[in-house]
């Protein structure tokens, strides 16, 4: 069995003994599927309180038997031995446990359990008595005497009048275990047969409801798309409320509310006549003066005055809209599909008749369209700034007609203008200058791909001269963490300025100067230069 249900009935056995209860005691001791010999030690003591001495005889030669080096059973069964008149037995069983007491001359149990002591002028005293019901006198006053000599003996009461009973020819009473005394289980065991609670008892600390004690938990309930309904007794009855006319705020902590506005009563009225409600999930003070209870019965029969079942949630904010393109006096398209992409030029006949079909072809400009159509062809040239942006330029503008483009249509000087552009499978963004021999190039030759061109503006100061040693790619959003640090987003090129040490570098993005950890980015080259090898 397991030792906790055997610990469990122990205690009750021991539990029953101190109480006296000798058959309830017998009946937990003997419930044990597996017993040890000092359950069957209660089962003993408890037959030898009921004067039964042949159940006693055989609950203690159990005892004997699991543990036979036990010098206290060997003498608790040499006085019942005594009782059967089994003198033999009876004396041999006194030198069994003078034998087991190993020359000490007490054996203190109570680290077993069992809070007595045995004393070897005791065992000595036993086998007098042994003597005198032999009859041989002589023998057991030689017995007591020597037993006289033992520790302790002399603090005892039974040596002097028991010598005295030999002298006169009266037999001596043998000595037993203290009628209730048995072996206990261990103290720190049986109290964790106890079920703890190690995480206690939950208790509230703050709570917006006064005088809230709740401490358990209530689980999740169905909630009407939103409101949210709280947990009052009563509250479709006298929770609602509609205030007669409008009211300003005309302290602290009070609410400004139009007059026939329907609120929740979430507390009571103060000594000032202020009750607390909850009106568009705000909580305020109003005068319960102005306050009418909503009858919400007769409510619920017109459909079009329904109440809802809780108090209403906060508006939620709409997201903006896309304005609106203003109309175009441009002729109908015509019932020919557009033009395609897949040619780099595009015939003048037809751009004065079809709309350029490209995302975002609201914010082209018309005048840019106009003046690519005097060109063979034009391209169409999407720039990622804040906002996305597209407009129309020739195929052979240069970069500073290009960048006074752009700074037109975003109202910034052309200076802090810096166009990138993006290589196919690359995520870093290549200064669209980069290579560029004089301002009369043509940059956008190496970026066109089927008549349209991607670039990335960002408005930057200039560097003061700084150079730039290489780009990196960032690798996730670092956030900075003093007034130093460089902050940037995932996917970012960075104009590494220098190192400071081998995990720190100096970078420049977006117009702004700092360091930044060097894990944070990436450099393409070496990726480049690792596949290659």
């Amino acid at each position: 069995m397991l030792y906790t249900e055997l610990l469990r009935l122990w205690d009750e056995a021991v539990r029953a003994m101190d109480a006296r209860d000798w058959r309830r005691a017998l009946e937990m001791a003997g419930t044990v599927t597996e017993p040890n010999s000092r359950t069957l030690f209660i089962e003993a003591s408890a037959h030898l309180a009921l004067q039964e001495l042949e159940p006693a005889l055989q609950a203690l030669n159990q005892v004997i038997i699991k543990d036979g080096r036990l010098a206290v059973a060997f003498f608790q069964r040499s006085a019942v031995l005594m009782q059967l008149d089994r003198l033999d037995d009876a004396l041999s069983d006194c030198i069994w446990a003078q034998k087991h007491m190993r020359g000490n001359t007490v054996i203190d149990y109570r680290q077993l359990g069992l809070r007595h002591k045995l004393f070897s002028w005791q065992v000595l005293y036993n086998a007098a008595a042994v003597y005198c019901r032999m009859g041989q006198w002589e023998r057991a006053r030689e017995v007591l005497l020597t037993a006289s000599q033992e520790k302790g003996a002399m603090r005892s009461s039974s040596i002097t009048p028991g010598l005295d009973s030999i002298s006169r020819g009266e037999v001596l009473t043998p000595i037993l275990v203290p009628e209730g005394e048995v072996f206990r289980p261990r103290k720190q065991e049986v109290e964790q047969l106890q079920q703890k609670d190690f995480l206690g008892k939950p208790k509230v600390i703050t709570s917006m409801i006064p005088n809230d004690d709740f401490g358990g938990f209530e689980p999740l309930r169905m909630q009407k798309p939103g409101y949210y309904e709280p947990k009052v007794e009563g509250a479709d009855e006298t929770r609602y409320m509609r205030i007669r006319a409008p009211y300003m705020a005309r302290g602290p902590g009070q609410l400004t509310i139009p007059g026939g506005a329907t609120v929740f009563l979430f507390d009571e009225v103060d000594k000032d006549g202020m009750a607390t409600v909850i009106y568009d999930g705000q909580r305020g003070l109003l005068p319960m003066t102005m306050l009418d209870p909503i009858d919400l019965k007769k409510a619920k029969g017109k459909k079009g005055n329904k109440i809802p079942s809780g108090i209403p949630l906060p508006p939620g904010v709409r997201p903006p809209t896309r304005p609106q393109a203003w109309p175009t006096t441009a002729a109908p398209a015509p019932a020919t599909p557009p033009p395609s992409y897949s040619n780099a030029t595009m015939p003048k006949q037809a751009s004065l008749h079809a709309p350029v079909y490209l995302p975002n072809s609201d914010s082209i400009d018309q005048e840019d369209v106009t003046d690519a159509e005097g060109q063979e062809g034009s391209v169409v040239v999407k720039v990622h700034y804040t906002y996305t942006l597209a407009l129309s330029v020739p195929p052979y503008v240069s970069y500073k007609e290009l960048q006074d483009r752009i700074a037109h249509k975003l109202g910034q000087p052309p200076t802090n203008l810096r166009l990138r552009y993006r290589v196919p499978g690359s995520q870093l963004l290549t200064p669209l200058e980069q290579g560029v021999v004089s301002e009369e190039s043509c940059p956008l030759l190496t970026v066109v791909e089927e008549g349209r061109a991607t670039l990335w503006c960002q408005l930057e100061d200039p560097l003061a001269g700084r150079a730039i040693l290489y780009h990196m790619v960032a690798l996730y959003d670092y956030t900075g963490q003093g007034p130093e640090d460089l902050e940037f987003s995932e996917g970012e090129t960075i104009d590494i300025l220098g190192e400071v040490n081998e995990e720190w570098l100096e970078g420049h993005c977006a117009g702004n100067i700092g360091i930044f950890p060097r894990c944070f980015v990436y450099s393409e080259n070496a990726v480049e230069e690792r596949s290659t090898l």
